[in-house]
C-alpha cells in the first residue's frame, strides 16, 4: 500500500486543492503547511497552465494570477522540497499533460520523486492514453491517479483497476467549481469501482461546504475540495492562510463526524 492509500486507513480522507503560486510561491508554501496541520490528509497542488480545460472560472483566474506572478514548474519543485522539511502529508501535482511534456516526462517524474511528490493527476490525459507517462511514474514511484466521471460507464472497471493511490470520482459533468447541489448517483459509481478494486474512492468537483463534504464522505472514502479554497485565496491573497485554515478545520470536523 502506498503513502496516498494509507491516508484513507481507518477514516474518511480530506483532500484539499490549491493552485501553486497563487498569489505567490511563499503563500502557497504557508498554505500547505497550515492545511497539513489543520486536518487535511492529502494536498493537491495545481500546476498553473494557460489552457486549463477542466477548470471553471475560479481556478482559471488563479492560474492566470500565478502565471502572471512568475510561477514556474521549477519554482514549485523548489517549494515542495522546502515544504518537505516540515510536512509529511501526501502531496500530489495536478497538471495538464502539456507542462509535463514540455518539461520532459522522465525529467518531470524524476524531479517529483526527488522533491517529495507522491502522485500526479492529469485531467486531460484520457485513460486510454495513460501509458504516455505510466512507465515514468512506475520508474520513479509516482502514483498515477485516474479519474472517473458520470459518463465513464463501461470504462469504470478498467479505470478503477489501473488507478493508484485513489480513484478520483468526478461528481458532476462540466468543469470544476462551486455547486449548490450534486445530483449524480455517487453511490452507484463507487459500488461499481468497489466491485473490481479495493482502491479508495474520493469524490471531487463541486463540493464547497462542510455539509456537502459530510454528505459525500458518507457515500465514499474521501472528499476533494478545490474551488472553495481557491476562492478564499483569491479574496484574501497573501493574508489567506487564516481564513483557509478555519475553512479546512470546519470541513475536517464535518468529515470526521461521519
Amino acid at each position: 500500500m502506498n503513502k496516498i492509500s494509507k491516508a484513507f486507513e481507518g477514516k474518511k480522507a480530506f483532500i484539499a486543492f490549491i493552485t501553486g503560486g497563487d498569489p505567490d510561491i511563499e503563500t502557497t508554501e504557508n498554505l500547505i503547511i497550515a492545511m497539513a496541520k489543520s486536518g487535511v490528509d492529502i494536498i493537491e497542488i495545481g500546476i498553473p497552465f494557460s489552457d486549463p480545460v477542466a477548470e471553471g472560472i475560479v481556478i482559471q483566474e488563479a492560474d492566470e494570477r500565478a502565471l502572471a506572478g512568475g510561477c514556474t514548474v521549477d519554482k514549485l519543485f523548489d517549494m515542495v522540497t522546502s515544504v518537505r522539511q516540515s510536512v509529511d502529508t501526501p502531496i500530489l501535482f495536478m497538471s495538464y499533460i502539456n507542462p509535463i511534456f514540455v518539461y520532459g516526462k522522465e525529467r518531470f517524474m524524476e524531479k517529483c520523486s526527488q522533491c517529495g511528490i507522491d502522485g500526479v493527476i492529469v485531467p486531460d490525459l484520457p485513460f486510454e492514453e495513460r501509458d504516455e507517462i505510466a512507465a515514468e511514474c512506475l520508474k520513479y514511484g509516482i502514483a498515477q491517479v485516474s479519474m472517473i466521471a458520470p459518463t465513464s460507464q463501461e470504462r469504470i472497471d478498467s479505470i478503477a483497476e489501473a488507478s493508484q493511490g485513489f480513484v478520483y470520482c468526478v461528481s458532476s459533468l462540466g468543469v470544476t467549481g462551486v455547486r449548490s447541489e450534486i445530483n449524480t448517483n455517487i453511490a452507484e459509481m463507487i459500488e461499481q469501482v468497489k466491485n473490481v478494486s479495493n482502491t479508495p474512492c474520493a469524490v471531487g468537483f463541486g463540493i464547497s461546504t462542510p455539509e456537502q463534504a459530510r454528505d459525500m464522505a458518507a457515500r465514499s472514502d474521501g472528499v476533494i475540495i478545490g474551488s472553495a479554497i481557491v476562492k478564499l485565496v483569491a479574496q484574501y491573497g497573501t493574508q489567506s492562510v487564516e481564513p483557509v485554515t478555519q475553512f479546512v478545520r470546519n470541513v475536517s470536523d464535518a468529515i470526521l463526524s461521519v
